[in-house]
């Protein structure tokens, strides 16, 4: 689980990632980020409805927080960081499809740290 302090809780600040952030994207997911001013960075997820019912979304959700949660220490800090699952995330996706797409996104946008592969 990600910490509470380490989330996007407010739609002004997914707003402001989504219009003034920077964005990646690949066949599953889109990755937008903006600095922020705090020592830490903070994560949102966002999964349409076109993903599928609840359960589907939900799902979703889930792999996303494991994908960014493994990967939390080997990020550049500082940043709002927004994963978005596109419509072509559907029940059959694993959390290696969603852990390959993610590492291109978060070396195309070069977030992550020099020490890190």
């Amino acid at each position: 689980m990600v910490a509470r302090e380490l989330r996007l809780r407010r739609g002004s600040d997914i707003d402001r990632v989504r219009s003034r952030g920077r964005s990646w994207s690949s066949r599953l997911l889109v990755l937008a980020f903006l600095p922020n001013d705090l020592e830490h960075n903070r994560y949102g997820f966002a999964v349409g409805k076109r993903v599928g019912g609840s359960v589907e979304r939900n799902r979703a959700k889930r792999l996303l927080r494991e994908a960014i949660r493994v990967r939390h220490h080997e990020l550049k800090s500082g940043h709002d960081v927004l994963l978005i699952a596109r419509n072509s995330f559907r029940d059959e996706t694993t959390l290696l499809e969603v852990s390959e797409q993610l590492d291109g996104l978060l070396n195309r946008a070069s977030l992550r740290s020099a020490g890190s592969a």
